[in-house]
């Protein structure tokens, strides 16, 4: 077997622009869960939104992108206040399935053929992304070597976009946390009961972080889209959500590196798993009884899930998480 390219293509997976954007996403979903407190399983809406915010004035209507970026903030804003006001006084259980509901819901509404003509169904969006491939200063088509795995230009500098918008959403994570502000959502997140008492209007900091959670996870969503040069609701399934909580549990709830750390590790042994059972398979390397051609594919999601359950068993905090600051009891 090929392990140069394996291994290659399992790091570029782990590395690339749509990691990048997983990772944002998760970043959105670790100020929600891991700060606050707030189990919103609805994260790939605020996605969806912020890539279809960008995609439909641009493809659409020949908005310019200085025009069509505002109104992915505004949208994201928007949904957040819909989706916040009358559901943030709700317990953590039924939160949880009014997010997943109204995720769901955005995703079907872009799907619908009624309205086709506005979010292009099934097909999505595309012809969108012209802004990121008239700055970037490569070649758009032209191929580049990272080790054995070969990637063209476009998605190059959409690597350096993604990552370059992580290190920002990062550095003002850290810095809104140490401030009185973030105190206030961790005291959230220990004792809702304890910090109303002290005065503290719960109501508008779960709100305030329900919004700046989304605005993340709305770039998050356009990183991924403008990757794949295709808004598609598709894309914003409920698996990535659950994928995003896979990788904030796998890098620590509530740590600013948690996301980042996560994301790679994530992506890096799903490639990997994926790509040894491809070959093994092609080269009758596994007894078909086991794994064949035909269902490789799936083994790596038992083998991610198989792993999931063994740290949240063994440890729940992630790799730099902190077990006294856990959401999650898994006792």
């Amino acid at each position: 077997m090929n392990w140069s390219l394996i291994v290659w293509n399992a790091l570029y997976t782990g590395i690339n622009a749509a990691a990048a954007g997983y990772c944002l996403v998760a970043s959105g979903l670790n100020v929600h869960v891991g700060y606050t407190g707030l189990l919103n399983f609805g994260q790939a809406g605020f996605a969806a939104v912020g890539a279809y915010a960008f995609a439909i004035p641009v493809a659409t209507y020949g908005w310019e992108w200085y025009w069509a970026l505002p109104l992915v903030f505004v949208a994201s804003i928007l949904f957040a206040l819909l989706l916040g006001l009358p559901t943030l006084r709700l317990r953590a259980d039924y939160l949880a399935i009014v997010t997943i509901a109204a995720a769901e819901i955005v995703r079907f509404f872009l799907n619908s053929v009624r309205f086709t003509w506005l979010t292009g169904g099934s097909d999505g969006r595309n012809q969108f992304t012209g802004f990121f491939q008239d700055l970037n200063p490569l070649e758009n088509n032209a191929r580049y070597k990272l080790g054995a795995q070969s990637i063209d230009g476009y998605r190059l500098f959409m690597l350096f976009v993604g990552w370059g918008l992580v290190a920002l959403i990062a550095l003002l994570v850290w810095a809104l946390m140490r401030s009185p502000w973030g105190r206030v959502l961790k005291s959230i997140r220990e004792d809702e009961d304890a910090a109303r008492a002290l005065g503290k209007n719960v109501l508008m900091f779960k709100m305030q972080s329900l919004i700046l959670g989304g605005l993340i996870g709305s770039l998050g969503g356009l990183i991924l889209s403008s990757q794949q040069q295709s808004a598609q609701s598709g894309q914003f399934a409920t698996t990535l959500t659950f994928f995003c909580f896979t990788i904030i549990v796998l890098g620590g709830l509530g740590r600013v590196k948690g996301p980042i750390v996560g994301t790679i590790i994530f992506f890096f042994l799903i490639q990997l798993i994926d790509n040894t059972l491809e070959q093994a398979t092609r080269r009758d390397k596994i007894p078909e009884w086991l794994v064949d051609q035909n269902n490789y594919g799936q083994i790596k999601f038992v083998v991610a899930g198989l792993a999931l359950a063994a740290l949240v068993v063994f440890r729940p905090q992630g790799i730099f998480g902190d077990r006294r600051e856990q959401v999650f009891d898994v006792r």
